[in-house]
């Protein structure tokens, strides 16, 4: 077998495990990528065949926080060092408290790190985890966070760092990072749609995170981005439509009062932020009837009123086509999640 039919064929991820790993930010993003899997394969066979992997940096043996043993499936001896093809994703979890002494016995493991990550490997850190990135210097003047708790610390140990502590996520090139475990379920998400497709990607959240959640794109600090850019005229009607959604001027009149012909705010608005206008247009008004649906008693049709939809079939089919779900099916499995007495 080739490593370019490793490539093609499969998605390796390793998940490093060290001594006082949280065994939740290990088995909860294996547990959702097995469920991406089983969900595309079902209707694709050709989908990507998930092979996951625990890796220690020398004991084959790790002991969690919680007690939990973990048998490594590789360890770092120079032989593995030097032919092991690197993963496509390797997730490097939080650690209980404060990180510096296992880092300081894990050297080894952080030069792995930057070596898999200059031949291609996505690295994402998790909470204190995110310590291992820093410390290999890959994460020198680019955007980062970790757990609020360390967030002091983490600045004193790694003034290069560009550290977000009012995200969640942050997003620099190939390296993720995120602050909890709520937010790496977030990202693996947003990785299972990029894998395995969106279909996937839905199953997969409504069956690990029924409660409403902001999508990826929206909660993240990515550097580069484009709700980041430099067209001033275009943000200020990124701001109009996000106040102004029930509208009922189309985006060309909306474009003309802000004087611009139609050609020129299409082409301005897809180099500045990366999508379409009316894509953009679109998804604020789904993600704010889902807020509604999940926060307020409004009927259906007032909410489709407020997203500046008259006809209450037209919100129902963008929900089916988005979502797999009705506006009223929605709201009942939020609401089972966020109002539940039990």
């Amino acid at each position: 077998m080739t490593d370019q039919y490793i490539k093609t064929n499969n998605l390796m991820v390793n998940l490093v495990i060290y001594p006082h790993v949280l065994a939740t930010g290990v088995t909860l993003p294996v547990e959702m990528l097995l469920a991406g899997e089983a969900f595309a394969r079902r209707y694709d066979k050709s989908a990507l065949k998930l092979n996951t992997q625990f890796l220690s940096e020398s004991s084959t043996q790790i002991k969690s926080r919680a007690g939990i043993t973990m048998i490594a499936d590789i360890t770092l001896d120079e032989e593995t060092i030097a032919n092991t093809t690197p993963a496509d994703i390797i997730i490097v979890p939080s650690l209980w408290r404060n990180p510096r002494p296992v880092l300081k016995s894990h050297k080894k493991l952080i030069t792995w790190l930057k070596r898999c990550w200059q031949q291609g490997s996505t690295l994402i850190g998790v909470g204190t985890g995110v310590c291992f990135l820093a410390e290999s210097g890959l994460l020198d003047n680019h955007s980062a966070t970790t757990h609020w708790h360390y967030v002091e610390q983490f600045k004193r140990d790694y003034p290069k760092v560009d550290l977000k502590p009012d995200f969640f996520i942050t997003q620099s090139e190939r390296i993720y990072c995120a602050a909890s475990l709520n937010a790496l379920a977030d990202i693996i998400v947003h990785l299972i749609a990029q894998h395995y497709g969106k279909a996937a990607a839905q199953n997969v959240e409504r069956n690990f995170s029924h409660e409403i959640r902001k999508p990826y794109e929206e909660q993240r600090y990515l550097e580069g981005s484009g709700d980041r850019h430099a067209d001033e005229l275009i943000a200020e009607i990124q701001f109009w439509l996000r106040t102004h959604l029930n509208t009922e001027l189309t985006l060309t009149e909306i474009a003309e009062q802000f004087g611009m012909s139609q050609r020129s705010f299409t082409r301005r608005f897809k180099a500045a932020t990366g999508v379409r206008a009316t894509q953009y247009w679109q998804q604020l008004r789904i993600e704010t009837a889902k807020e509604l649906l999940a926060s307020s008693n409004l009927t259906i049709q007032e909410i489709a009123d407020q997203v500046g939809y008259q006809d209450q079939g037209h919100l129902t089919r963008l929900f089916k086509q988005h979502l797999t779900l009705t506006p009223k099916a929605y709201r009942a499995m939020v609401r089972k999640k966020l109002f539940s007495q039990e």
